[in-house]
């Protein structure tokens, strides 16, 4: 989230506070990773429907990142719209019997039909009872509220002859990574696991000039990026 706020939007962010904490949906967050106030931001895709589940999350997952403890308000995607994986990090503002939460897809379930989500117990309990296990829901793909750069994390086992990286912190899902090589741009593979391949040619030591591209076809070109394998490399821009 954005680390500053307007009287009311703060005001809208205590209130949520108080909710989930009524709910028992949390303890304490940092103001940094306070869960996005749903309607806040612009769509990016149309609404769906389908049966709202929940899990027992960590914010790891089939998206590779890391797990979040201080902010739960994570989902996974059903396997008929994983689109291999370029559906992580969207999100999502859901409507449950309950109210509304905004999720981020970090996970995939596999068993779940097309317009079904998997939401964090926490993110559940803010649109509907726990009892009730599932309920119809509504959903629609939002831009995320972070604040900064996007950042570029390598994958652990990335090296000169093979390297994976995915972009983290974007306001908007992922649809291209590209990366320039004498003067060319080369298509990163994706992989169903939330990474970007290149192994031919060798992608060398770095440093490296990504073009990210993300779903709205809007595009970022970070220069210059260095090679730190297994940790993220906070980028220059963002997305709008």
């Amino acid at each position: 989230m954005r680390s500053s706020c307007s009287r009311l939007g703060c005001s809208v962010l205590t209130l949520l506070s108080s909710l989930l904490a009524a709910c028992g949906a949390m303890t304490t967050y940092p103001t940094s990773e306070m869960p996005q106030v749903p309607g806040t931001q612009p769509s990016i895709g149309q609404m769906q429907t389908g049966d709202g589940t929940y899990y027992g999350a960590t914010g790891g997952g089939a998206c590779s990142y890391d797990p979040s403890p201080s902010n739960l308000m994570v989902a996974a995607m059903n396997a008929p719209q994983w689109q291999n994986s370029q559906v992580c990090g969207t999100c999502v503002d859901v409507t449950g019997p309950k109210g509304t939460v905004t999720v981020r897809i970090v996970d995939l379930c596999p068993e779940c039909k097309s317009g079904d989500l998997d939401l964090s117990e926490q993110a559940f309990t803010m649109i509907a009872d726990k009892a009730a296990g599932r309920v119809r829901i509504s959903w629609v793909p939002v831009a995320c509220a972070v604040s900064g750069p996007i950042g570029l994390h390598y994958k652990e086992g990335s090296n000169a002859y093979w390297m994976a990286v995915q972009v983290r912190n974007s306001r908007l899902p992922i649809k291209k990574i590209e990366l320039q090589q004498n003067g060319n741009w080369v298509n990163l593979v994706q992989q169903s696991y939330n990474y970007y391949v290149a192994d031919n040619p060798d992608p060398g030591p770095g440093p490296y000039t990504f073009r990210i591209t993300a779903t709205n076809d809007q595009q970022i070109t970070e220069t210059g990026v260095p090679f730190q394998v297994a940790q993220t490399v906070t980028g220059t821009q963002q997305f709008n």
